[in-house]
């Protein structure tokens, strides 16, 4: 099977048994906790795709392509990591790029209902689609996007709780407004 990932065409046949995985989301900003997620994610998959998703019902802080720049630049380019942006249904998007599993974050008990049903529909609308919960290392687990927002729209320091690249970013747009 050849899949494009990040404009590249990729024979996955040239690679026997070869792991792809999605790990989808807003990403607005990246934060550690994502970076936590993509980096032990590596160690059972062989190429992760961080996918960027357009949610039209969500009014962004960083635009989508501010958006996968800063991912590229917090993972540091890693060759294993390939970041696109993506609109429509995960499934087929999973299809387009030939990943057969899904990575998601788990931060607290809350999440899970929501990510069980979007795991149940995911299989149900493509049944060779599995979806890895993951639990992120307990020094990131209080982390959320929209937490670093508001503590950046406020002036906080979130040095360490994104990369220097997406702090200065954050600096950058919420001085602007």
């Amino acid at each position: 099977m050849r899949v494009a990932l990040s404009g590249a065409l990729i024979d996955s046949s040239a690679v026997p048994n070869s792991r792809i995985a999605i790990y989808a989301g807003s990403f607005d900003p990246i934060t550690r906790g994502h970076e936590d997620i993509v980096g032990r994610s590596l160690e059972f998959v062989d190429t992760i795709v961080v996918a960027v998703a357009i949610n039209s019902s969500k009014q962004p802080l960083f635009t989508i392509d501010e958006r996968v720049d800063l991912i590229k630049a917090a993972l540091d380019d890693d060759s294993r990591v390939q970041v696109r942006s993506f609109g429509g249904l995960l499934v087929d998007f999973a299809r387009e790029v030939g990943a057969r599993l899904l990575i998601r974050g788990l931060r607290a008990v809350s999440d899970f209902e929501y990510e069980y049903q979007m795991a149940l529909m995911n299989r149900h609308l493509s049944p060779g689609l599995e979806t890895v919960f993951m639990v992120p290392s307990l020094d990131t687990t209080y982390i959320s996007a929209s937490l670093v927002r508001e503590v950046a729209r406020y002036g906080g320091n979130v040095s360490e709780l994104v990369h220097p690249v997406v702090a200065e970013a954050l600096r950058a747009k919420t001085s602007s407004q």
